[in-house]
C-alpha cells in the first residue's frame, strides 16, 4: 500500500538526531578505553601505596620495639655495673597554650606567635634546642608542656590531625592529603611516616611540623587546677615532663 500524503508529511517531521550528539556519542566511545585504563592504573597505584604503607607501619613498629629494648638494656647494664642510667634529654616538647590574651607583655606575645599559640587550648609539637627551652622560659605562665609518648603522638595525629593546603585547614581523611604535600622532596606518605618524625624527631621534623595544623584540643575533664600557679606548686602552668601524656588524655 502506497503511502498517502498525510503520513509523508508525518515522515518528514520527525526530528532527526542532533549532529553534536552524534558527535558527542563518537567521543564517549572512543575515549571509554582510554577511561578503563586509566581507573586500572589508579586502583592498582592506591593498592601499592596501601602495601608501601603497610610495610613502612610494620619498620616504624620494630623500631619503636628496638628503642625500648635498648633503654631497658642499658638500665641493666648501669645497675649491674654499680651506676646509675640516666635516660637521653627528649628531644620533642608538647605545648599548650592555657592563658588568653589579657594582659599579655609584648615579648610573650611574639613567643606565643612564633610558637603558633593564638587561642587558648592550641598546641604544637615543638623541637627542644637551646633557642626553643628560651622561648618556653619566656612563655611559660601562659603555658604548659611536657614530653609526649608515642601513644600521645600517634592520638593526636589520628584524632585531632589537620594539614595545611593551600592556606585552609584540612582533616586527614586519607594518606593522599599527606601524600600529594610531602612525598616529593621528604618521601612522607602516610601517617605513620608523619608520626615516626614527630616521636623521634626525625630528618623531616620541621616540614612536618609545618605541614600540621595547630591542634585544636577541649579543656580537660574535671577542668584545669589553678592556672596562675606553677605545676610544681599544685597549679596548671610550667613543664609537666611525661605528666603531659595524661592531660593530652583528658583533652583530646
Amino acid at each position: 500500500m502506497a503511502p498517502t500524503a498525510k503520513t509523508a508529511s508525518k515522515d518528514k517531521k520527525l526530528p532527526a538526531v542532533p549532529e553534536s550528539k552524534l558527535k558527542d556519542g563518537k567521543r564517549r566511545l572512543a575515549s571509554r578505553g582510554k577511561l578503563i585504563l586509566r581507573k586500572r592504573i589508579i586502583r592498582s597505584k592506591v593498592a601499592l601505596r596501601r602495601r608501601q604503607n603497610l610495610v613502612r607501619a610494620e619498620k616504624y613498629t620494630r623500631t619503636y620495639l628496638k628503642l625500648q629494648k635498648d633503654v631497658i638494656e642499658q638500665a641493666r647494664a648501669a645497675k649491674k655495673a654499680g651506676n646509675i642510667y640516666i635516660p637521653a634529654y627528649p628531644k620533642v616538647a608538647f605545648v599548650i597554650r592555657i592563658r588568653g590574651v589579657n594582659k599579655v607583655a609584648p615579648k610573650v606575645k611574639k613567643v606565643l606567635q612564633l610558637l603558633r599559640l593564638r587561642q587558648i587550648n592550641n598546641a604544637t609539637f615543638v623541637k627542644l634546642n637551646k633557642a626553643t627551652l628560651n622561648m618556653l622560659r619566656i612563655a611559660q605562665p601562659y603555658i604548659t608542656y611536657g614530653y609526649p609518648t608515642l601513644k600521645t603522638v600517634r592520638d593526636l595525629i589520628y584524632k585531632r590531625g589537620f594539614v595545611k593546603h593551600g592556606g585552609r585547614r584540612i582533616p586527614i581523611t586519607d594518606n593522599f592529603v599527606i601524600e600529594r604535600k610531602l612525598k616529593k622532596g621528604y618521601n612522607i606518605q602516610c601517617v605513620e611516616d608523619m608520626v615516626y618524625q614527630i616521636y623521634t624527631c626525625g630528618r623531616v621534623f620541621k616540614q612536618v611540623n609545618n605541614f600540621l595544623w595547630p591542634f585544636k584540643l577541649n579543656t580537660p575533664t574535671g577542668g584545669w587546677r589553678k592556672k596562675n600557679n606553677h605545676f610544681v606548686e599544685g597549679g596548671d602552668f610550667g613543664n609537666r615532663e611525661d605528666k603531659i601524656n595524661e592531660l593530652v588524655q583528658r583533652m583530646v
